[in-house]
Parts: C-alpha cells; sequence; structure tokens
C-alpha cells in the first residue's frame, strides 16, 4: 500500500517528547491525524530548519503521536536536535509504501543502525494481530544499534551484530541471518538499514527463497514525486525499470531491486 501527497496531511506538530537512543535523537511529534494514518515502513516529511524538508520514517505511531528517529550528520538534523518540548514543527505525512502485515507466519526484521527504527512499529502491529517478529540489529559498534533494550520488549526474540564485537556477537547481520532464519522458522524478512546492506540481506533471502522486503535509503529532496532524485532500479521481465523511492517506495521487494 502507498500513500500519495493527495493522502497526505500537512500540519504544525508540536514536539511532545526529546529522547536519545544510544547516538541517535528521538523526537516525539504530536500529529493525531498522522498518526492514526501511519502504516509501518512509510515516512513523514519534517521541518529542518531553512533547508528543504527531510524524511524520516515512522519509529512509533501511537494516541496521538509520532516518532522519528535521526542520526546528527548536517545542519539539518543538527538543527532538529536542537528542538525543545513545546517547539512547532512543519510536517507532513505519512507518505510512500508500507511493509505487508501479511499474518500468514513469523516475519524476520533485520535492521542496521537506525534504519531499524520502522522495524520496531512493523513488529508491534503484527504481534498485535498474533503474528511473531524476531529481529537481527547490527551495527559498526555498542552505541551505533538502535534501541537494542527497547527491542526485547517489542520483538519476540532479538539477535544482535557488531562489527567490533561491543555488543552481541562480532559481525554483520547476514553473518547469522540463515540460522535465525530457520530457528525462528520465518516466512519472510523485512530490513531497512545502509544500501549494502540491504543488498546482502537481498541476497541472502534468495539463498533461503525467502521473500524479502526492504525500505530503501535513497536520498529524497521533494518525498512527493516530483524531483525524480529518489529513483531506484528494479528488474522487470528481464528489463531494468526505474521506479521512485517516495511514491512506488520506499518498501521494495528486495530480490528485484538491481542492486549497485
Amino acid at each position: 500500500m502507498s500513500a500519495t501527497i493527495a493522502d497526505a496531511i500537512a500540519t504544525a506538530a508540536r514536539v511532545v517528547g526529546v529522547d536519545r537512543i544510544g547516538e541517535y535523537q528521538v523526537l516525539s511529534l504530536r500529529a493525531p491525524d498522522v498518526a492514526r494514518r501511519t502504516l509501518p515502513g512509510q515516512f513523514v516529511m519534517v521541518e529542518a530548519g531553512s533547508l528543504l524538508r527531510r524524511p524520516f520514517s515512522v519509529f512509533r505511531a501511537e494516541r496521538d503521536a509520532v516518532a522519528i528517529a535521526f542520526d546528527v550528520i548536517g545542519t539539518g538534523t543538527r538543527w532538529l536536535a536542537e528542538r525543545a518540548l513545546g517547539d512547532e514543527l512543519a510536517l507532513a505525512g505519512p507518505l510512500g509504501s508500507a511493509f505487508s502485515l501479511d499474518p500468514s507466519g513469523p516475519v524476520l526484521a533485520v535492521g542496521g543502525g537506525y534504519g531499524a527504527a520502522p522495524l520496531f512499529l512493523l513488529a508491534e502491529r503484527l504481534r498485535a494481530a498474533g503474528t511473531p517478529a524476531h529481529a537481527i540489529l547490527g551495527a559498526a559498534h555498542e552505541a551505533r544499534v538502535f534501541g537494542s533494550d527497547h527491542a526485547n520488549r517489542t520483538f519476540d526474540s532479538v539477535t544482535v551484530t557488531t562489527e567490533d564485537g561491543s555488543l552481541g556477537s562480532r559481525g554483520r547481520v547476514t553473518d547469522v541471518l540463515s540460522e535465525v532464519a530457520g530457528r525462528t522458522k520465518a516466512t519472510r524478512i523485512a530490513a531497512c538499514g545502509p544500501m549494502p546492506m540491504l543488498d546482502a540481506v537481498s541476497a541472502a533471502a534468495r539463498e533461503l527463497d525467502l521473500p524479502c522486503e526492504v525500505a530503501v535509503e535513497e536520498f529524497m529532496a521533494c518525498g512527493i514525486g516530483v524531483c525524480w532524485t529518489c529513483v531506484i532500479g528494479l528488474h522487470h521481465n528481464g528489463d531494468v525499470t526505474y521506479q521512485r523511492s517516495c511514491t512506488e517506495g520506499p518498501v521494495f521487494d528486495g530480490r528485484a531491486v538491481a542492486w549497485g
């Protein structure tokens, strides 16, 4: 399911929560109509100072607020990190396509860094409907793993990998993917994180013959399908076609993406 700009709600969202998870910032924004409509994997466009609005996956959507998680890596995210309770931000959403909520069997969610954020909302919705959700969370080191403490309350099981071995097992998410998929009897994979990780997870899913949805992290300038800066190649009938991450995506069939 995809949401277009016609479906999105533009609003002034008040900051009602300012938190940190590891090295990441989390802002909770009061936007009741957006929160009610948001599906796991969709995103919102949020004011970022004097710059264009920035896209952020939704970490939580509950009651009257949506929460976004981000790393401070530039002028826009630095400005957002300086917001305080009560500040108002221009926000539009929800936008883009969502993860499937198919209840047919256990789902294995694979997240890298703060890219794991939308997988928490996915797990909450799946488990509320009686579908088990398991997680593999990975990052370079402990502080870069997103929400390992929260994950134990959100997923049926959690496996953590870090490249330096500071938390969980040493290595990458794909090093444990096959074993975890077998142990949890996963019937499909949902992943979000850096593009090289999504490429590797999609390849592993193909070897395991498991469906795999990925929420891609492509740069989006407009977020509404106008600028075509976020296109991604997809294999289709022997050709490569291009679709926009902000409208047809950000959730795609990982096995169809023309990685690299």
